[in-house]
């Protein structure tokens, strides 16, 4: 809205072309949705309180987590207010990426709302069934997979981190894949989603990285120079990961331990998706395999331990999973687990930067 509004006027007063160059959008959108946050926050957690909306414990799991028994949950929609607000605000509203980024934020929001909206009725842990909860967001993630594929200025090459010449081309697969890391990513993420800003941390770190390599590909000098595919308007997606940058610094002022609000699954599910539709669209899907790091060793954490506890007739692998639950166990203390995460997050992020290069 102020890009449309300001940059015509730049003919009356020139200090108007600022708003034309993205990292100058870029950085007031991460201080716009920060300072939302920051505003709303104490009002928004004493709404949650009113409306005795609190995060049910589960009975099997670590003890030390009773005492966060009716914490405020749904935090998450603080979150996507902010982004969506910052997006009016400072993107070109003409750019595709940025609607379709917006839809599959607002899908996958009103999927984990209806599932935390189940949760806190019925005071129960378990919301919606995993088979409601795949076929939904399933159907949701079909909508950026067919749009990019039918895209005649997208192809559905892939892109391989430090190999330059290999680029298989996926074809019609490529719809099934897209869904599958966008629908996997938000899975991963609520996941993770199990202690005081565990979630929030990686994924505003991840959505930094996200930040730049967008605006690289975007960049048709830059993109030729590193050598990795250039993506017509995609720079204007830095500024939507501004928005959730800023928005996740404000939330872990909240989230942080001890948390005075939770994001649920309107949240965890919503932000995994825009990372993984961030990764289709900037043709790093396989990169976000090392940006995610985090997210993909608790989701294997889980799965291994499920597969492994029926095939062994009731042993585990982790003392409890996700396997952030099984440091704890071990006797990590909980900030402890929460800030090593967040340095092995921030590890796996450069290591993803130098790979741009690396080709």
């Amino acid at each position: 809205m102020l890009y449309h509004l300001l940059y015509p006027l730049k003919t009356v007063f020139g200090g108007f072309n600022v708003f034309r160059y993205i990292t100058f959008r870029t950085i007031f959108a991460v201080l716009t949705a920060l300072l939302i946050c920051l505003v709303v926050g104490s009002w928004f957690i004493n709404k949650l309180r009113q409306l005795q909306i609190g995060q049910y414990i589960r009975e099997d799991g670590p003890q030390s987590h009773f005492n966060k028994k009716g914490t405020p949950t749904m935090g998450g929609l603080m979150i996507i207010f902010a982004i969506l607000i910052t997006t009016l605000l400072w993107t070109d509203l003409a750019n595709p990426y940025i609607w379709l980024l917006s839809l599959v934020a607002l899908g996958f929001a009103l999927i984990g709302f209806f599932d935390d909206y189940l949760k806190v009725i019925k005071k129960h842990n378990k919301g919606l069934s995993g088979r409601a909860k795949l076929i939904t967001q399933t159907l949701v993630a079909l909508v950026p997979a067919i749009w990019l594929y039918v895209n005649p200025n997208f192809n559905t090459t892939l892109t391989v981190p430090f190999f330059k010449n290999v680029q298989p081309d996926l074809g019609w697969a490529f719809i099934p894949f897209a869904v599958i890391v966008i629908v996997g990513t938000a899975n991963a993420v609520n996941l993770t989603d199990g202690l005081d800003g565990l979630a929030i941390g990686p994924v505003t770190i991840a959505a930094a990285f996200y930040m730049i390599f967008c605006y690289l590909v975007g960049n048709v000098k830059i993109a030729a120079y590193l050598g990795i595919p250039y993506v017509r308007g995609v720079g204007e997606v830095s500024i939507f990961l501004g928005a959730l940058v800023g928005a996740g610094i404000g939330f872990l002022w909240f989230n942080s331990y001890p948390a005075q609000v939770f994001m649920g699954d309107v949240g965890a599910l919503a932000l995994g998706s825009i990372l993984g539709t961030v990764a289709l669209v900037t043709k790093e899907e396989i990169l976000l395999g090392i940006v995610g790091g985090l997210f993909v060793v608790e989701a294997l954490s889980v799965i291994l331990q499920v597969g492994f506890f029926k095939v062994s007739n009731g042993r585990r692998i982790f003392r409890m999973a996700p396997i952030h639950h099984h440091f704890e166990l071990k006797g990590w203390p909980e900030p402890k687990v929460i800030v090593r995460f967040w340095i092995i997050s921030i590890v796996l992020g450069l290591l993803s930067l130098s790979a741009l290069k690396l080709r």
